[in-house]
């Protein structure tokens, strides 16, 4: 095995130190001196606290430039970080401890407890300003870890339709290669400034935006989280603006939205769920900028983009990127299951091979689980989820987990969970139930037990009670009919 990789090599090949790393309105500024010397001595800080290169860091902190050192310090040393939604709460928390064994934990000061309970490893703090044992008091010199190219970077958690999460494995070479795919095909420029304003507990906040701007050397104006006033009041002193479809929704409710706000801007991308067509003419009609769609998934970053130069086509997540293979298994422009292929692809499901052997195909192409239709320019179109996965505001809910915690109740005899159109979070999950003759179950209790077992994202919005659930020949739950009769619920 060559040790002759590692990302964060990569990226800082090339730094100017002096250059901003991360500006914070209102606070202070960070420079690339400041990422490079602190993202040490953390690495320094956890090798003295028997962190080797291979073991696992759980990291659930709230978003802060610091959480970032943390995340690069981990690529440097050659650990592998896991970060988590700071959402998750303690049934959930459990599980990832048991199951990626972690040889650090990096938490909130108000998570101490709970994780000192759970796993069995030292745990460090993090608060939200920065601050915590995980920092050390004084600097240390690290160098960089080389690695193979296979060697796992990061472990991101998806749940699954059975509601055990799975662990994917994101290699050092999976990383780096998708960075650079989209360093060049959004013409990205060491001129430009991102307004960052994405969580960094998954692929969009922190491989798509943060990489770029690492890999390009340019600053970040960084945000705590999504606020629509502050996004806009950043726009003047940006070029780069990266969010989910719910972002852009909230964004036309601003009422200093306009082309002059976005005179400096050059590039608006969406993802993480579909852009509504009429989002993305709004937003034209707004500010002249027409949003760049494009499509990836926590297994493979991203596999398609419509072209900075070129087309820009509404309800489509444009051609395969550079590099990227795709393959529908259907004839042209009918919808079938999207497989795809390339550098970009992870590596596995970590300490699942039979499930990592179903997901990838002989020929080495990997089922997405997405329905598409490309027509005859290649531009590709997601037109549904085999897996019946839901997309509330931009994060993954998958329905049997939530199923799984609703029918635990003694008053449920049998759930089905959908997703339905919402005007602010594009899907709403909403439960529909059979509970057990002479029970009194009422919605709020619904809510109240999922709130108490799940992160709110995964908390159903409404739940509806019927006599029984619509059933195909076969016996199994038509919950097509039930998207559909339930589809403007939140619409209408």
């Amino acid at each position: 095995m060559t040790l002759n990789c590692n990302v964060y090599q990569d990226f800082s090949a090339a730094f100017d130190l002096d250059k901003d790393f991360a500006r914070i309105p209102g606070g202070p500024t960070y420079s690339y001196r400041d990422l490079d010397s602190q993202s040490a001595a953390i690495a320094g800080h956890f090798s003295e606290l028997g962190v080797k290169p291979g073991d696992r860091v759980i990291v659930q902190v709230e978003k802060s430039v610091t959480n970032l050192f943390v995340y690069f310090a981990c690529l440097r040393a050659g650990f592998v970080c896991v970060p988590l939604n700071t959402a998750y709460v303690d049934e959930e928390v459990a599980f990832f401890c048991a199951d990626a064994s972690p040889a650090l934990v990096v938490c909130d000061p108000s998570r101490e407890d709970t994780f000192n309970r759970l796993a069995d490893c030292p745990v460090r703090t993090l608060d939200a300003q920065g601050r915590g044992s995980a920092i050390p008091n004084q600097p240390r010199d690290f160098g960089t870890a080389m690695r193979a190219r296979d060697d796992t970077a990061v472990i991101l958690y998806t749940s699954g339709t059975t509601g055990r999460p799975k662990g994917a494995m994101i290699s050092h070479h999976n990383l780096l290669a998708n960075a650079r795919t989209l360093y060049s095909a959004w013409q990205w420029q060491p001129s430009d400034v991102l307004i960052h304003a994405l969580p960094v507990f998954h692929i969009h906040g922190l491989f798509v935006a943060t990489h770029l701007a690492v890999l390009g050397n340019c600053p970040m104006i960084f945000l705590h989280r999504f606020d629509a006033g502050a996004v806009v009041e950043a726009l003047p002193e940006a070029t780069v603006y990266m969010g989910v479809p719910t972002n852009y929704v909230r964004l036309l409710d601003e009422p200093r939205l306009n082309a002059e706000a976005c005179r400096h801007m050059r590039l608006f991308t969406s993802g993480s769920a579909p852009l509504l067509t009429q989002t993305f003419n709004d937003f034209h009609h707004r500010t002249g900028h027409r949003i760049v769609e494009r499509y990836g998934m926590t297994e493979t970053g991203m596999n398609t983009s419509n072209p900075l130069d070129g087309e820009r086509r509404p309800g489509t997540v444009g051609p395969p990127l550079p590099g990227v293979e795709v393959r529908i298994d259907a004839p042209p422009r009918q919808p079938g299951m999207l497989y795809v292929r390339g550098e970009n692809v992870f590596k596995g499901y970590w300490q699942l091979p039979d499930k990592t052997a179903e997901e990838f195909d002989g020929d080495g192409y990997f089922r997405t689980g997405d329905v598409a239709t490309m027509d005859d320019d290649g531009y590709i179109a997601i037109v549904g989820r085999d897996k019946d996965m839901i997309i509330s505001g931009g994060l993954n809910v998958y329905p049997k987990e939530i199923e799984t915690v609703i029918d635990d109740s003694d008053d449920v005899t049998e759930s089905a969970v959908i997703g339905v159109p919402h005007p602010d979070f594009g899907e709403a999950v909403v439960a529909v139930i059979v509970a057990r003759k002479d029970s009194d179950l009422s919605e709020n209790e619904i809510i109240n037990l999922l709130k108490s077992r799940l992160a709110n994202f995964k908390v159903a919005k409404r739940a509806i009670f019927v006599d029984r659930l619509p059933r195909n020949a076969m016996g199994k739950v038509q919950k097509a009919r039930l998207r559909d009769q339930y589809a403007k619920l939140f619409t209408s």
